[in-house]
């Protein structure tokens, strides 16, 4: 049976989704950040010498990194599903989409929570002025990164109501973290494809099921 490390309010929440959806058996074992620095504990370090988070065990396996996680899982465990047929132009999409998730899309989200957590880590006689200078930052380095991606987003959800086409797939699963990111910290609900999006994945059984399976998680609203 797949043990799911899960760390609150991470990607991992992607791996449980994945697995309720496919109605795969699974246990989860549940790791908190710490309150001040909100870095995984190191006893996940016990786990993947990285100490991250999301990792799975499986039969004598231990997968990390959440594309590997949901490619394993979907080739072990999904008998075909969530995933377009080979050789269609869905197919190229979802691939696409399943990478770009980690890649592309998360990288300004990402400089965007640094700068944001800079000035809180600063002593405080610092933590003023360093919030004017990384807001600055956030105007010229990342914002502009992350309003590009949610135009893009819109735009292509405007084409069809999921990534990979008309079916819900894994790619849906995966982009939906970048959104919901976005969504909590650069307002990404005011596009109205986003928004419709971030709608219909949360009104699945099998998400709200995941959460149920997780614990609290910021992102989901």
């Amino acid at each position: 049976m797949i043990t799911v490390h899960h760390l609150n309010n991470s990607r991992s929440q992607r791996v449980l989704w994945l697995l309720e959806e496919l109605g795969a058996l699974y246990e989860v074992k549940r790791y908190q950040r710490d309150a001040k620095t909100m870095l995984a504990p190191r006893e996940l370090t016990r786990i993947h010498p990285l100490g991250k988070s999301p990792v799975i065990t499986d039969n004598g396996k231990t997968i990390a990194e959440t594309g590997a996680i949901i490619e394993y899982i979907l080739d072990n465990y999904g008998d075909g599903r969530l995933i377009p047929k080979p050789g269609t132009p869905e197919r190229l999409r979802f691939i696409y989409w399943l990478h770009y998730a980690e890649g592309s899309a998360m990288t300004p989200l990402l400089l965007k929570l640094i700068f944001t957590h800079i000035p809180n880590s600063a002593p405080g006689l610092m933590r003023g002025l360093l919030r004017s200078v990384m807001s600055k930052v956030q105007e010229r380095v990342s914002d502009p990164q992350v309003m590009l991606h949610m135009n893009y987003w819109d735009e292509e959800l405007s084409k069809s109501q999921w990534f990979a086409g008309d079916e819900f797939t894994a790619a849906d699963i995966m982009m939906s973290f970048p959104l919901e990111a976005a969504a909590s910290r650069a307002g990404a609900r005011s596009r109205p494809m986003i928004a419709a999006f971030l709608d219909s994945i949360h009104a699945r059984p099998a998400y709200i099921n995941a959460l149920k399976k997780g614990g609290p998680y910021d992102h989901a609203s």
